[in-house]
């Protein structure tokens, strides 16, 4: 089964995104330096046009995905430069979240120390971009690969950028050491995947190993699971979560930021395309059915993880630690959909279809609404630390009297991430949990429930202080530059439009391309 024959333009057009993404790094490469009669070398004014540029182009290149609309003329659903690129709405999705998550993350730069006027940090945020987006329609086992270590190495060099800052170099080596054991196990993982069927392409995976692994599922699983250790690490899915508190404190704050959302939103659209298109539902090799382990797999993967994480946050008093187990939690959330694409057993080749569509689906919509959320609370994580130098909760105290507009930024991102109505939250955990009960997996939709309401209540405390403790430095207000307004009013106003009038649509685009998926 060979990949349909496009036209150059066409194949050009599946690959914009990312053609931009290499121009806009050779731009800021030629500002860094200072190109003459532009831009004077080493100025600190100039570096920050550097990072208005780079912010505002990587948003210009957030709207080209919805331009060659998926299937159009221009634009077919297929495969793409030799069967390494899928073009669908799946990808179309992710790849809106990753750069929408790299331009707000470039404006949430500009203030902060060790970051914001080195000209390298920015290029090195669109590289990592630009493996992100190759991650999100990738379809070949090289070409994930290539994708993810794409993503990866920059993504360990933002870690550690702050070369003065023994916490900033000490989570960059924990990240590349952890990061380099999960590359090699998922790599070891994809090579016996090739040893068994001589393939590449994912879509060729399914239909040979059906054929060529007859009679012992044994090493086939054994493959799945160690791909999942590498989706694991780079979801922070316990129990590869190890690295993921130390990271997030150490690392400057803006990485964090990127690191949370982006990374984890095309990691699951990797491990999405991935697992339905090697282990679709009804695969049985050696007279087993892998979706039986797959579900069993996944369900428990979702249950630790947010168990775990949220039961360790409520001990947590820095709050990016605190943010970090909730990273955790939120990704065995977001495995409960995971788990629920294939767990339709005993019901129609129809109804299978239409719920395993509303879990991928769920999936899309509780990462777009995370991108926006997340990176809502760092942006306040931002600017509390970089005017008090604390990242301490209880140095939050008497942030309303502070700064009224910070605390209440912080207040919607919190409630968001608990599911509390009316932010977008309580959407994504409501999809997740109906796809969940749709695919016969009440049981997990019930624990995560629960584990949502042991949530709420370490999201409260941190409102708690905010609001009702006291602090000697209440009449010291903290000011933030325009910038910043910007990524505060886009985020929150994202939040909130997407828990009330923009649920329905976003959750109608992640149907369509959870269809274009399966089709």
């Amino acid at each position: 089964m060979g990949a349909p024959e496009f036209t150059l333009g066409q194949s050009l057009l599946v690959i914009l995104p990312e053609i931009g993404l290499a121009l806009l790094a050779v731009i800021v490469l030629g500002l860094d330096v200072g190109i003459p009669g532009i831009l004077r070398p080493y100025s600190e004014g100039s570096k920050k046009n550097i990072a208005l540029v780079t912010g505002l182009g990587l948003g210009i290149l957030a709207l080209v995905p919805l331009l060659a609309y998926p299937g159009s003329p221009s634009t077919p659903v297929g495969l793409y430069w030799g069967g390494m690129i899928r073009y669908d709405s799946l990808a179309q999705i992710f790849k809106v979240m990753i750069l929408a998550a790299a331009s707000i993350t470039c404006l949430m730069s500009i203030d902060v120390h060790g970051v914001g006027h080195k000209g390298e940090y920015y290029l090195i945020l669109i590289v990592a971009a630009l493996g992100m987006t190759l991650m999100a329609g990738s379809a070949d086992l090289i070409m994930a690969f290539l994708a993810l270590e794409t993503t990866s190495i920059p993504l360990y060099l933002l870690a550690a950028f702050r070369r003065g800052d023994d916490r900033s170099i000490e989570s960059g080596v924990k990240y590349f050491l952890f990061g380099s054991f999960a590359s090699a196990i998922m790599l070891y993982g994809f090579s016996l995947l090739y040893g068994f069927t001589g393939q590449t392409n994912l879509y060729r995976l399914a239909e040979v190993l059906n054929i060529a692994m007859t009679d012992n599922p044994i090493p086939v699983l054994g493959s799945m699971v160690l791909i999942v250790v590498g989706f694991g690490f780079k979801i922070s899915a316990v129990p590869f979560h190890f690295w993921t508190p130390d990271v997030y404190e150490g690392a400057p704050t803006p990485v964090t930021a990127f690191l949370s959302v982006a990374s984890k939103a095309a990691s699951f659209a990797l491990l999405v395309r991935f697992f339905v298109t090697v282990f679709p539902a009804g695969l049985v090799i050696g007279g087993a059915e892998i979706q039986n382990f797959w579900i069993q797999l996944m369900a428990a993967a979702a249950l630790i993880s947010m168990t775990l994480g949220n039961l360790v946050a409520l001990a947590q008093r820095n709050i990016k630690r605190l943010l970090a187990y909730s990273s955790i939690a939120q990704a065995g959330y977001t495995l409960i959909g995971v788990a629920a694409i294939q767990a339709q057993a005993g019901i129609s080749p129809e109804a299978q279809t239409l719920a395993a569509q509303t879990a991928v689906a769920s999936i899309g919509f509780y990462m777009f609404m995370y991108v926006f959320t997340n990176l809502l609370a760092f942006a306040v994580v931002i600017l509390f630390s970089e005017a008090t130098g604390s990242e301490t909760i209880a140095d939050l105290a008497g942030l309303s009297r502070r700064s009224p507009w910070l605390a209440l930024m912080m207040t919607v991102a919190l409630l968001s991430l608990a599911g509390v109505p009316p932010a977008a939250g309580f959407f994504g955990k409501f999809f997740v949990f109906q796809a969940a009960v749709q695919s016969g997996l009440t049981w997990l939709a019930i624990i995560g429930v629960l584990n949502a309401i042991v949530a709420l209540y370490y999201y409260l405390v941190v409102i708690k202080v905010m609001y009702v403790d006291h602090s000697e430095d209440e009449d010291k207000p903290i000011p933030f530059s325009r910038p910043y307004v910007w990524v505060l009013a886009i985020t929150a106003l994202a939040v909130i439009i997407i828990g009330t009038v923009g649920a329905q649509p976003i959750f109608n685009w992640a149907v369509e391309s959870a269809r274009s998926l399966f089709s």
